[in-house]
């Protein structure tokens, strides 16, 4: 299963051109209530890993807020059963964003992603 994961990941890397990073699995991200209920479309954004996290924020439906109780922390080894249609993004390196939605796929670059104050 995990090495399925794995292959899922450096496809998509492939797709966009760029190094596969993959997330460790004990390492934490954080999620929104709504990603885990299913909103969609399904938002992900990575900033530099640091301190046991992956560096990766995840959030469903088009509306992100500020609000320091939005993002909940989670390990990425549970994403596969929580969420798993941004399991295959999760390779993706830092300063890299996705959106999906059913039939619709980006991804791109983001250069402010490294630079947190």
């Amino acid at each position: 299963m995990e090495r399925s994961l794995s292959r899922n990941q450096v496809e998509v890397c492939l797709r966009y051109g760029v190094t596969f990073t993959p997330s460790a699995l004990l390492s934490k991200l954080g999620i929104s209530d709504s990603a885990l209920q299913g909103r969609q479309p399904l938002n992900g954004l990575r900033h530099p890993p640091e301190a046991g996290t992956s560096g990766w924020f995840i959030w469903g439906g088009e509306e992100f807020s500020t609000d320091p109780e939005f993002f909940k922390p989670m390990h990425v080894s549970h994403l596969g059963e929580r969420c798993p249609a941004v399991v295959p993004y999760l390779g993706l390196p830092p300063g890299w964003r996705f959106l999906i939605a059913p039939n619709y796929e980006d991804a791109w670059f983001d250069v402010d992603l490294l630079n947190i104050p």
